[in-house]
């Protein structure tokens, strides 16, 4: 048997137990990717307050220092967020769940993010099925 026969198209290996080829956690629930994206979102947050707050005083030191604590709060809130948010659910459902908002909402971005590929029905279901 060769050593490929076992390595999914994804790059995760078929014959090991679930649990391994999910994402560890890191902080707070959160896995190394959507640490990032929190992490950016909450850095990009404090600028955003930090350096109108440092030409206001016209010190250039409070714009880092927003920075630094938009990310703390960031990280300790955006996680306990999403750690609430994630539990009992899939390993996957966080981002079809952006998938299926960014496509629902914004029809042009659908492409963009895969959106097409989503089953966006509502309604009742049947299996055509005669009961006999």
């Amino acid at each position: 048997m060769s050593e490929h026969q076992h390595v999914r198209a994804d790059g995760t290996v078929s014959f090991l137990p679930h649990r391994l080829n999910r994402h560890p956690v890191v902080v707070r629930g959160l896995t190394a990717d959507e640490l990032w994206v929190c992490c950016g979102l909450s850095g990009a947050a404090g600028l955003l307050i930090g350096a109108p707050l440092s030409w206001m005083f016209s010190t250039i030191a409070i714009a880092p220092t927003c920075i630094v604590l938009g990310i703390a709060a960031g990280v300790f809130a955006g996680g306990g967020f999403l750690r609430r948010q994630k539990r009992g659910r899939p390993d996957t459902w966080l981002y079809r769940q952006l998938q299926w908002r960014i496509a629902s909402r914004h029809p042009l971005l659908a492409g963009w993010v895969g959106g097409h590929a989503l089953v966006r029905r509502s309604g009742l279901w049947s299996v055509r099925r005669l009961a006999r």
